[in-house]
């Protein structure tokens, strides 16, 4: 697939919110996708955020390789981020995001007399998780979510049950990827529109990388004797074990790429990290 470059006019608007609301919190939680830490990092952000206290959400780490995730976890800390491994749909590692929180506010308060709350900001690329969290910290649907990016619009501050106070922000992607490979990561796990992309050449990539890091996944989901050297053989393999077939037994490729891509980020194929740490 060519280069992917997504920059929305709103993604503009967002950096500039996250700079000026940047003095205003003590600090931010950033939230990435564990199947790929890296590629759903925005380096803008990095820079953005440089100095603040950070804690990194692992997010969806049900669906990512426990041992990768172990490894990444270890990685972060290294920098001196706090890292917790999150499943914000179901509410997992919640509990231990709030104790974090609370000593922090302890620490900000000790020895003053007035008693200030935590004010913190939430980033992250879209689609990665954060309307999620926001809902799970708030005890109600404050944040819109759902599996299409881009959903959360304009800035919005929340108060948490504690007092705690919470500033939630659009996802942002950055306008070129230096790396061609974070933007296929990023469109595999969801977080670039379906849309603008061509689905049956998206879940060909996805394959080619599944049979050489995940062979026995592909081969066991879809009950494939041996995989082909050929990603585009190991697809038509698939499509016809699903049925996929069109009038005049043509492929759907369509179909079956849409198919492979949905497996892939609900974790029915496995669990799969695709960025290792070196």
């Amino acid at each position: 697939m060519n280069n992917i470059n997504w920059y929305p006019g709103h993604m503009k608007k967002t950096r500039e919110l996250i700079e000026a609301n940047l003095k205003m919190v003590d600090l931010v939680i950033e939230v990435v996708d564990a199947r790929i830490p890296v590629s759903s990092r925005n380096p803008i952000i990095d820079q953005l955020v440089s100095g603040k206290k950070r804690i990194i959400v692992l997010n969806k780490s049900d669906l990512s390789d426990t041992k990768a995730n172990e490894k990444w976890t270890e990685y972060f800390k290294k920098d001196g981020d706090l890292v917790i491994q999150m499943n914000c749909m179901k509410g997992q590692g919640v509990s231990q995001l709030f104790k974090v929180l609370e000593q922090l506010q302890k620490k900000k308060n000790e020895d003053k007399a007035l008693k200030k709350p935590l004010r913190m900001m939430i980033v992250g690329v879209p689609n990665v998780g954060k309307s999620s969290l926001i809902n799970r910290m708030t005890g109600k649907k404050s944040a819109k979510t759902g599996d299409r990016p881009g959903v959360t619009k304009g800035k919005q501050w929340l108060a948490l049950q504690n007092g705690m106070q919470l500033l939630d922000t659009p996802g942002i992607l950055w306008p070129k990827f230096e790396d061609p490979k974070a933007g296929l990561n990023l469109a595999f796990c969801g977080s670039i529109k379906d849309e603008i992309l061509d689905v049956a050449d998206l879940a060909l990539e996805l394959i080619k990388v599944l049979q050489a890091e995940y062979p026995d996944f592909l081969k066991e989901r879809y009950k494939l004797n041996e995989l082909e050297e050929s990603p585009l053989e190991n697809m038509e393999a698939i499509a016809f074990k699903r049925g996929f077939i069109l009038p005049g037994k043509r492929i759907d490729y369509e179909r079956c790429g849409k198919t492979v891509l949905d497996e892939f980020r609900s974790g029915a194929i496995g669990n799969i990290t695709l960025e290792k740490v070196r």
